[in-house]
């Protein structure tokens, strides 16, 4: 009966800190996803830009090439940390990704949040920001 109550214990002290854990590391792993959802506002994309932010194409040369937004810098998604890193960026640099639907964009911005910058903005599509510029704000 003692073996069975030990046994009972150690396994609801497994089951706590796992319970632990999950409270714990759930919201460090969703908060990317809802950060990456919450970006991609063009008027706030705009506005940071206007600020001073440094403009991030994260498309391929290519597409970069066949039109980009004024001052853009292209660096490809999948480069954007070692780049930057490279490049000496200061970790508190505001810059505004995009790409040409967000999703790379989505992606480049968690590689550098990752990496230790503060000052990312995932500006969504490259169309989109486009349209936006164009729109007088209400």
């Amino acid at each position: 009966m003692t073996h069975n109550l030990v046994t009972r214990g150690q396994s609801l002290m497994r089951l706590a800190l796992l319970s632990l854990q999950s409270l714990v590391l759930m919201p460090l792993l969703l908060m990317p996803m809802m950060a990456s959802a919450a970006d991609q506002d063009p008027v706030i994309a705009w506005d940071k830009i206007a600020a001073g932010a440094m403009v991030l194409d994260v498309r391929t040369p290519e597409e970069f090439a066949e039109g980009h937004l004024a001052n853009a810098v292209n660096i490809p998604f999948e480069q954007v940390a070692e780049e930057f890193a490279k490049r000496g960026i200061a970790k508190d640099a505001p810059v505004v990704l995009y790409c040409r639907s967000g999703r790379r964009s989505s992606i480049a911005t968690e590689a550098l949040v990752a990496a230790g910058y503060t000052q990312t903005y995932n500006g969504g599509g490259y169309s989109t920001l486009v349209e936006a510029q164009k729109t007088p704000a209400k």
